[in-house]
């Protein structure tokens, strides 16, 4: 398999050796083949947090074991300590559980993901976050990041635990929330119908989990931005086929990677060339026709900079060799990647746009996005919208660009989805509308207000969304 080499597991071992020698072994992370008849066994927090890399019991069970279970039911669950930053105590409840899953080929796979609610609640609305996790090695994975004394914030994942934030805002309005690590065992970032199929599951895993107390008519929503947009957006659109039981009643998402093809052709030789490469790789790990292209006709640069990107987290991803040329680092008979059957064969299969989400949508997006052009947005929600059934609320920014636009742009969201979930119903057909500046919504600016002091609040330990 592409990037499977001695020399990756040698980069991303540097992390997670240090992280073995102050951690003591937990026998809670051990999992062994569950007890058909009897419902899984919830184990307590362990006492350090573990990477994946070092809990491969947890995140990597066997696999007659995945395969023996129905798609989001649950392998094992745990208790977590949940926290800002990996330092600062987040009061709720909050758990791990490893679940089955499907891959694109629908192979089974084990997946895990974070349940939290308020403290002692019995929620009845559910949002599933979507987190950016944007990166290539597992200790970067939400569920790893989003655990107190876990060192992902000091070793590159920055995004997860500003969106955890959002997520927390979730929290305080009531809702349970469960975060999926959407990009899978082999962290195939960008690999959409992968992480759709995923996040879909994570519903299922928290909907069934006794201990999040949910009322058995639960309202269930999704959020997603950039990178976590990719799990959203791909999630709404499989879910009338895949998870039909599901009562999503409607989607956030924003920053959409609608289509990766003029993503790469625009952002190729720009500031955000090191993210994209990370995505190209990702996809070489889900699609394997991709993957052998990639190991067979990427130049020695490409090759030098998949293995060492291929242990780290988004910030050094990013940041390494920014401005590159990437398509010119893959040499094929076509001359021009984009014109090879392989990659359009990827490009088509993670296009968004292929079935119309049978739930409402609220899609938020910069005019002027450096990162995520605008115009596979235009069209996808204009793909969208040729379906009389298609309920679709389109938000564009113009004073923005890709990271302000989800700080603008996260409390209008989560407003819209608040009405959807406390049953108000959306507006019929669809609409398009431009703005300057999103965060000056006024209702926006009242909620910012209301989450920041219950943030504050919350590092002094008080607990979130119980009134």
């Amino acid at each position: 398999m592409f990037l499977r080499t001695t020399l990756l597991r040698r980069v991303a071992g540097a992390f997670v050796a240090i992280t073995a020698a102050a951690a003591t072994f937990n026998p809670a992370s051990a999992v062994g083949e569950p007890n058909e008849t009897a419902p899984v066994t919830v184990q307590p927090a362990p006492v350090i947090a573990v990477p994946p890399e070092l809990d491969p019991g947890f995140y990597r069970p066997p696999a007659e074991v995945v395969a023996s279970k129905a798609p989001g039911e649950i392998i094992a669950a745990r208790r977590i300590n949940a926290a800002n930053a990996g330092l600062i105590p987040v009061n709720v409840d909050a758990w791990q559980v490893s679940y089955r899953s499907n891959n694109s080929r629908d192979e089974p796979i084990a997946a895990v993901a974070t349940v939290l609610k308020p403290r002692g609640s019995a929620p009845d609305k559910l949002v599933s976050m979507q987190i950016a996790e944007d990166s290539l090695a597992a200790y970067c994975s939400p569920s790893y990041a989003v655990q107190q004394w876990s060192a992902a914030a000091a070793v590159g994942q920055i995004v997860a635990p500003l969106e955890f934030i959002i997520a927390q805002a979730q929290l305080q309005q009531g809702w349970g929330v469960v975060i999926p690590d959407h990009q899978g065992p082999d962290n195939a970032f960008a690999a959409g119908p992968l992480a759709g199929r995923i996040t879909l599951d994570g519903i299922r895993a928290a909907r069934n989990f006794e201990p999040m107390r949910l009322a058995p008519d639960t309202r269930i929503a999704m959020y997603g931005y950039s990178g976590g947009a990719i799990a959203t957006g791909h999630a709404a659109e499989l879910k009338q086929s895949y998870a039909p039981e599901l009562d999503i009643v409607g989607v956030a998402e924003g920053g959409v990677p609608a289509d990766f093809g003029p993503l790469l052709d625009i952002g190729n030789g720009q500031v955000w060339s090191g993210m994209i490469m990370a995505a190209v790789l990702g996809l070489g790990r889900e699609y394997r026709e991709f993957g052998d292209l990639l190991s067979r006709d990427m130049d020695p640069l490409g090759q030098g900079l998949s293995v060492i990107k291929g242990g780290l987290c988004v910030q050094y991803t990013t940041a390494l060799l920014p401005f590159a040329n990437l398509k010119g680092m893959i040499h094929v008979p076509e001359g021009d990647p984009m014109r090879n059957p392989v990659v359009r064969d990827v490009l088509d299969k993670t296009r968004m746009g292929k079935s119309v989400p049978d739930m409402p949508m609220f899609i938020f997006q910069g005019n002027p996005d450096e990162l995520i052009p605008v115009g596979p947005v235009n069209a996808l929600v204009d793909t969208y919208c040729k379906s009389p059934n298609a309920q679709v609320q389109y938000t564009r920014e113009h004073a923005a660009e890709h990271v302000t636009t989800e700080i603008s742009g996260s409390a209008t969201a989560l407003l819209w989805l608040r009405d959807r979930l406390n049953g108000v119903p959306a507006a019929a057909g669809c609409s398009t509308s431009d703005d300057g500046l999103m965060a000056l919504n006024p209702d926006g600016l009242s909620l910012l207000g209301q989450i920041f002091g219950e943030t504050i609040a919350s590092f002094f330990g008080h607990p979130i969304g119980v009134k």
